[in-house]
């Protein structure tokens, strides 16, 4: 018993001080989208607040490719001393159902630090399709089965699932149209030749104001400061329609709990500056707080949510 007490003291005095020094040089935080897009705008204000309330910067290096999962992987084998971090997207807890060959998993291979904010998307239509709230599409997608069809940013992506999710609530017979990206499947939108699309409110916005798009409905279960007049999907109808883009850190599984309490507490500083929030409010994201373990365990809830629409879709990427 001596012994062992001895040897955990000697584990503490070793692991103590490096986790007390943390961070003694510049922080990576791996985005797996390219650069201008919302991951890698989100990333960058939260690093930088978060450097600067550790002391360090918080880098941000962008590694696009195969829908974010080789981001991911690589974040996964990297060394757990909270010096490489991956700013994950609801795109992760899709692919790890939608991907059949993974070499890592989104649960298991890391150790959640915070939640950073919540985007709603929007149900936009071409103003040209003969409907005005979400009840109308419904009911003129059953009574022309099959001529409907909806765009998403490209197969398995989170803008896709909300497509198939509406599909499979409303039991509605419509075809989806996949694209590279939020942009073109937009401007087809747009131009008529799709009919309706739940994309991310920041990037359809504009496009609504303008008069180029009808909104019917926000995804989320509050309605969205953005557009407080927009009824959600909930109010429309569908309960069980909860959606949103969202954006969190993770780090390596194995990366010290004291290691992850500083970052966690330097995030939630960062989300409760006024400044922050105001540049995040004007993305349409609406920051979060949430400690380790409750991100943990909506990252759990997600996988699991997002595992029941793929299987129904039938949607696969391998």
């Amino acid at each position: 018993m001596l012994a062992a007490c001895t040897i955990a003291a000697t584990a503490m005095m070793v692991s103590s001080p490096a986790a007390a020094a943390y961070p003694d040089k510049p922080i990576r935080m791996i985005v797996g989208f390219s650069a201008g897009g919302t991951t890698d705008v989100v990333a960058r204000i939260v690093g930088k607040e978060m450097g600067d309330a550790l002391g360090q910067p918080v880098v941000v290096e962008n590694r696009p490719g195969a829908g974010s999962n080789i981001a991911a992987g690589a974040v996964a084998r990297a060394n757990p001393d909270g010096y490489t971090l991956y700013m994950m997207a609801v795109t992760n807890t899709i692919n790890q159902t939608l991907y059949k060959n993974l070499d890592f998993n989104i649960v298991d291979d890391f150790s959640p630090v915070a939640l950073a904010v919540r985007v709603p998307n929007v149900l936009v239509v071409n103003p040209n399709v003969p409907v005005k709230s979400v009840k109308e599409l419904v009911d003129y997608a059953k009574s022309n089965p099959g001529k409907l069809n909806f765009a998403s940013s490209g197969s398995g992506t989170s803008i896709h699932m909300a497509g198939e999710l509406f599909k499979q609530l409303a039991d509605i017979d419509v075809t989806h149209i996949p694209y590279k990206g939020s942009s073109p499947a937009t401007t087809d939108l747009i131009g008529g030749q799709v009919d309706y699309m739940f994309d991310n409110m920041p990037s359809s916005w504009p496009h609504v104001e303008a008069g180029k798009l009808r909104a019917l409905a926000v995804t989320t279960a509050d309605r969205s400061k953005t557009a407080p007049d927009l009824p959600t999907m909930q109010e429309s109808g569908f309960p069980e329609f909860d959606v949103s883009s969202w954006f969190g850190v993770i780090a390596p599984k194995g990366t010290p709990d004291e290691v992850i309490e500083k970052l966690n507490k330097a995030m939630r500083d960062a989300l409760a500056k006024p400044d922050v929030q105001s540049r995040l409010e004007d993305l349409g994201a609406v920051p979060a707080d949430t400690t380790p373990a409750q991100f943990g365990d909506f990252i759990k809830s997600e996988v699991d949510s997002w595992a029941k629409v793929v299987t129904a879709s039938g949607a696969t990427v391998d």
